[in-house]
């Protein structure tokens, strides 16, 4: 016995549409799985800094490497930039306590970029109390006390994270300009992307290894900046002394 289907035309138009819905609601839970997306949450939850009101902070991450620092310290020196913010890996500061002393020495703000190269977002909440704790730690053994800062490791995370960084007495900082100079775009668009900055803006830069352009980028940064009239601080002042964005994260 045969079987017949006769579908008119309106009985296709809804199929399609139907097949094309379904397409895009599981293509959209495909990039949810992988993309962070910031959102707004409860306003009594913890959040992230990323922005103040005025002046600009200057900071750089630094998870590896010998290298670059010390050039890109002695470059900050010359420039006569004497405030910045360095975000720093727990284990590399272990291993490299003469650099960490040097920051200090030239009066820069030390805060927190882990202690591994962990993402957040994908490991259970005691691996994040962990690795935020040992950095701690690493830190306190270097006679570096009272830090109140951190940053992500990957640059990645979530409302877990934000609540356990508030019991250890730590505030997030993320940024609103990224130089993206740890992909050494090359320095005339390192300069590009930094000198964009407004009053009130938080930078990202690195002095890890892997930012092999950003020392030869920072006089022409400044000059750019200096144009402006602003005033650079540490992300403690700009906290402070102006009224910070917050981004709230779920």
């Amino acid at each position: 016995m045969n079987f017949f289907f006769v579908l008119n035309g309106k009985t296709i138009k809804q199929l399609t549409l139907i097949i094309i819905a379904a397409f895009f609601t599981a293509w959209f839970l495909y990039l949810e799985s992988y993309i962070h997306i910031p959102t707004f949450s409860d306003k009594n939850e913890p959040k992230a800094i990323y922005k103040g009101e005025k002046n600009l902070a200057l900071t750089f991450n630094i998870g590896w490497g010998d290298e670059k620092a010390e050039p890109i310290l002695d470059i900050l020196k010359r420039e006569e930039i004497a405030t910045a913010t360095f975000f720093l890996s727990g284990a590399w500061a272990e291993r490299h306590p003469d650099l960490v002393e040097r920051i200090v020495k030239d009066g820069y703000e030390i805060g927190l970029l882990g202690y591994n190269y962990v993402d957040y977002t994908n490991v259970e909440e005691e691996e994040v109390r962990k690795d935020l704790a040992t950095a701690l730690e690493a830190f306190k053994k270097l006679n570096i006390k009272n830090i109140k800062l951190a940053r992500a490791p990957t640059g990645h995370f979530d409302q877990k994270t934000l609540k356990i960084a508030e019991r250890l007495g730590l505030t997030f900082v993320h940024w609103s300009v990224d130089s993206k100079d740890w992909t050494n775009p090359g320095v005339e668009v390192i300069v590009k992307n930094v000198s964009k900055a407004k009053k009130g803006d938080i930078i990202l830069m690195h002095a890890s290894d892997s930012a092999k352009q950003t020392a030869d980028a920072i006089p022409s940064i400044m000059k750019e900046l200096r144009k402006k009239g602003l005033k650079f601080v540490n992300v403690s002042e700009m906290i402070v002394n102006a009224d910070s964005k917050t981004k709230e994260i779920k």
